[in-house]
């Protein structure tokens, strides 16, 4: 059976913890490692008494998991994907904006590759990855994504609609760390970092995270367009985003593999 260890026990962490327990999801999950342990203090008496908490990364990385998930921040892909890595457990990054990185994105490669190992990159809160990868391999012109979120998501006020970026993925990675992740899952289907445009628009007028995706090329066309509800604890969140989380972990649980 799979077992899972979680970094970060924020809204993400919590959700997928509670989704395990509730039996949407075939593994167990043994502990949770958190610099402080507000979140963990919020999940339910019955599963604390299963889950242990960490807060001490070298003790938590020496439990039995074969799986770890981080659910924290790019600072924590940045300061702990390698040791998972090299204490020879697969990876699931949620904060893949840190993969801006390329010195950490081809360290984190080449030891997985050494030791065998995976790391996930679940969807996220955007639509058509699958479709994304396929056009890949026929040969894709460009690829745009823009989010528009409500200026609160964005940590900003504003009554009137306002473009705060219009750039490739790399530098929007690097400006909206807590809000882009979806660029940085895009751009490593894709075309890459330098290559993907995104534009982030505030919006007062919308209460859904809505982000669309363009894709042209010698394929044809891809339009996806998803609407996402912002997570209940924090608007600045998608709760699909959480959902991907466990549908990549039931993936990998299922006997049965659909889409690529």
């Amino acid at each position: 059976m799979l077992n899972l260890c979680v970094i970060g026990c924020g809204n993400i962490g919590r959700t997928i913890i509670r989704a395990i327990y509730e039996g949407k999801i075939d593994c167990k999950v043994s502990g949770v490692f958190d610099v402080n342990k507000d979140g963990y203090n919020v999940l339910p008496d019955e599963i604390k008494k299963q889950v242990k908490f960490f807060a001490n990364f070298e003790e938590f990385i020496n439990t039995d998991a074969n799986l770890i998930l981080e659910a924290a921040s790019q600072q924590a892909v940045k300061a702990y994907a390698v040791p998972v890595l090299k204490h020879d457990k697969n990876l699931m990054l949620m904060s893949v904006g840190a993969l801006v990185d390329k010195n950490l994105f081809e360290n984190i490669k080449e030891i997985a590759r050494a030791k065998n190992l995976k790391i996930y990159i679940p969807s996220g809160a955007v639509v058509g990855i699958d479709g994304v990868k396929a056009a890949l391999l026929g040969g894709i012109e460009s690829v745009t994504l823009t989010t528009r979120k409500n200026p609160k998501g964005l940590g900003i006020t504003t009554d009137d609609e306002k473009i705060l970026f219009d750039g490739n993925a790399s530098d929007a990675v690097g400006k909206f760390p807590k809000n882009i992740n979806v660029a940085a899952t895009l751009s490593l289907a894709g075309i890459g970092f330098g290559k993907t445009k995104v534009r982030i628009i505030a919006d007062p007028n919308v209460r859904e995270n809505i982000h669309e995706i363009r894709i042209k090329g010698k394929f044809g066309e891809i339009l996806t367009v998803a609407k996402n509800l912002p997570s209940p604890d924090n608007p600045k969140t998608s709760y699909l985003a959480s959902l991907a989380a466990i549908a990549c972990l039931k993936k990998i649980t299922s006997e049965i593999e659909i889409g690529t």
